[in-house]
C-alpha cells in the first residue's frame, strides 16, 4: 500500500463534517517531503490505488488539495492514474470535450443553481465515480455542494415512511424534454441530436431503448424521453448498508421541462417534494474551491451541484465505473 503517510498527509477544509466518524470529504494534502505537480500526484494516485479507492467508499467524498494540478492534460493523467474505465456523459448538461477523459461540466449559465443529483441516476449505466478538477477558481460563488444520499433517506423516512415504502414499491416515472439542438443558455440545454450522438430519429430510438428510456417526437423537432419504473431509494454493496436517496425527484417534480410522478401516473404531493428539498439542502456539505484542486465523489453515495457563481469559473469533470 503506498498509503497516506508516504505520499499523503491527511489536512481539513471549512464546510467538513464528521459522519459516522469519518471526516467528510477527506483531506489529502501532500507529504512534508512530497513532489508537486500532477505527475506527482498521478504517479502518487497510481502506488495507492487500493487505499485511495477504500476512502473514497469509507469517506465517500476525496479532496486532493495542494498538488498543484495545472491543466486538463495533467488532471488526464490524475483520472488515468486512479485506474477507473472510462463512462460516456449522457443527459441534460451541454459539456464540450477538453482532453483525453476531461470534459467541461455544465456549461450553463454561471448565474443559475444546479440542483444536487446523483450524476446520470436515470441511465441504466451511470458512474460509480465523478472527479472534477478547479483549473480556474471563482472570485465569489461556484461551490460544488455535495449531500451524503444516505442522510437524505434516513430523515425522509423519519417524516413520512409510508410515502417513501409506498414510492419505492410503486417507482418513480420521469419526463424529460429535449430540444433538437444544443442551447448553452440553459442548464438543462443539450439537445437530444448531441445526447444519443445522431441526427437520426430511428437511430436515436434505439439509443435511447439502449438506455433505458423511451422517446416521443414533438411538433416542434425536440423530443419528450420518458423513463421509468426507477426507484426512490438503492442500497449499493460496500457502503455499509446505507439506503441511498437514489431519485431526482426533487430536481424534477413539477418543472418547465420535466416532471417527476409516480410510476402509475399519480402525483407526488408538493410538500412532500418540498420538505425533501428543505432536508437535502440541510445535509449539504461545501468548501471554496482553490485552483488545482481534484475532488473524487462516490456517485452512489453523494449528490452534488453547484452553486450560483461570479466569473471566471472553469471546472473540468471526468465520470468513470
Amino acid at each position: 500500500m503506498g498509503g497516506d503517510g508516504e505520499f499523503f498527509s491527511v489536512g481539513e477544509c471549512e464546510g467538513q463534517k464528521t459522519i459516522d466518524g469519518e471526516q467528510v470529504p477527506l483531506v489529502l494534502t501532500p507529504a512534508s517531503s512530497g513532489e508537486r505537480g500532477g505527475e506527482a500526484l498521478a504517479a502518487a494516485l497510481r502506488a495507492s490505488r487500493e487505499w485511495v479507492e477504500e476512502k473514497v467508499a469509507a469517506n465517500s467524498a476525496v479532496l486532493l488539495r495542494g498538488f498543484g494540478v495545472r491543466d486538463a492534460a495533467e488532471f488526464d493523467a490524475v483520472v488515468d492514474a486512479l485506474g477507473w474505465p472510462d463512462i460516456r456523459y449522457v443527459g441534460p448538461a451541454p459539456r464540450t470535450h477538453v482532453h483525453g477523459r476531461v470534459w467541461t461540466a455544465n456549461e450553463g449559465p454561471l448565474d443559475e443553481f444546479i440542483y444536487y443529483h446523483h450524476e446520470m441516476v436515470l441511465i441504466k449505466e451511470f458512474p460509480g465515480k465523478v472527479i472534477l478538477f478547479c483549473e480556474v477558481a471563482p472570485p465569489e460563488g461556484g461551490e460544488t455542494p455535495f449531500v451524503p444520499s444516505f442522510r437524505v433517506t434516513e430523515r425522509v423516512v423519519e417524516e413520512f415512511p409510508e410515502m417513501v415504502e409506498e414510492l419505492d414499491e410503486k417507482g418513480l416515472r420521469y419526463t424529460f424534454t429535449a430540444l433538437s439542438k444544443n442551447d448553452t443558455k440553459s442548464m438543462r440545454g443539450r439537445g437530444w441530436e448531441d445526447a444519443f450522438a445522431t441526427t437520426d430519429k430511428a437511430e436515436a430510438e434505439k439509443r435511447a431503448r439502449a438506455l433505458g428510456m423511451e422517446v416521443e417526437w414533438l411538433p416542434d423537432g425536440g423530443a419528450r424521453t420518458i423513463l421509468g419504473p426507477r426507484k426512490l431509494t438503492r442500497v449499493f454493496p460496500g457502503r455499509r448498508g446505507r439506503r441511498m436517496w437514489f431519485n431526482t425527484v426533487v430536481g424534477m417534480h413539477g418543472k418547465a421541462l420535466s416532471s417527476a410522478t409516480a410510476a402509475d401516473g399519480s402525483e407526488i404531493p408538493a410538500a412532500f417534494v418540498a420538505r425533501c428539498g428543505e432536508i437535502i439542502e440541510e445535509e449539504s456539505i461545501q468548501f471554496r474551491w482553490e485552483g488545482g484542486d481534484v475532488l473524487i465523489l462516490d456517485n452512489l453515495a453523494t449528490l452534488h451541484g453547484r452553486r450560483p457563481s461570479l466569473p471566471p469559473r472553469r471546472v473540468l469533470v471526468a465520470t468513470c465505473k
